[in-house]
């Protein structure tokens, strides 16, 4: 059995002591795809440097809202420069975070629509951050701006309307460690709401390790708990979720 992190962060700090040691700990566990994600200029070059030394990891290449705060216009195009690399599968994460940021929404919006005209001009998806913006998140891929090779919602929040509303409009859904945790609401219900052949799974190492290793450093070792939620909630094996979301994530990532 294979399995596909469709979403983490080895471009992070937290991994700048063992990480050669934990990728190669990770593939051996049977994770053999990792997706390692762009979250700034900065993080988006270290993802792509990170990612030459392993055949089975791939990067995304975008500025998210959390990280716009000295956003140059010309960081645009340093964006598309980097996404031209062969190890970029996608542009993101991009998308809106109220939640930490409340007074730049305008400034929010217009990179997020200026980085999906990126992932268009360059024919590739998009992986959506979206955090208490749901509406407007929504109305910018409803109203504002059309994705040709839409994408994915990634760590989705567990919100009905969004999960609804982003499978109409073309979009997959990636479920992370908060459909695993015991205070999760609705969890069950997004689950049997999302048809297995549009769901991905992802870890957002190192960030929100899933029960039962919840509160400590998360790895991609660790998106088999997921998996395991899922099949347990569509009564269905552990295999058939793995090589569902294997495919899946191929698929949207057109990677061979």
């Amino acid at each position: 059995m294979e399995l596909f992190d469709s979403h983490a962060h080895y471009n992070d700090e937290k991994f700048d002591e063992d990480r050669d040691e934990i990728i190669k700990e990770i593939y051996k566990s049977g994770v053999t795809k990792i997706v390692n994600a762009g979250y700034s200029l900065e993080s988006s070059q270290k993802a792509i440097e990170i990612a030459k030394n392993y055949d089975f990891m791939y990067t995304t290449a975008g500025i998210s809202p959390n990280d716009i705060e000295d956003f140059k216009q010309e960081d645009l195009d340093k964006i598309e420069n980097i996404a031209k690399n062969q190890k970029v599968v996608a542009i993101g994460e991009i998308g809106l975070d109220y939640h930490w940021n409340t007074e730049n929404k305008s400034i929010q919006k217009d990179v997020f629509i200026s980085q999906i005209k990126i992932a268009n001009k360059l024919n590739l998806p998009i992986v959506i951050h979206t955090r208490d913006a749901i509406y407007d998140t929504l109305d910018i891929l409803k109203n504002k701006m059309q994705c040709k090779q839409k994408g994915v919602f990634h760590c989705c929040p567990l919100n009905k309307d969004l999960v609804r509303e982003g499978l109409k409009l073309g979009f997959n859904i990636s479920l992370a460690g908060p459909i695993t945790f015991k205070n999760s609401k609705y969890a069950d219900e997004i689950i049997n709401m999302i048809p297995l052949d549009r769901l991905l799974i992802e870890t957002d190492s190192p960030y929100l390790s899933p029960e039962p290793l919840r509160g400590k450093r998360n790895d991609s070792r660790n998106v088999k708990y997921i998996a395991q939620k899922i099949a347990e909630i569509k009564d269905i094996t552990l295999e058939e979720v793995a090589k569902s979301t294997y495919s899946n994530t191929k698929k949207i990532f057109q990677i061979n």
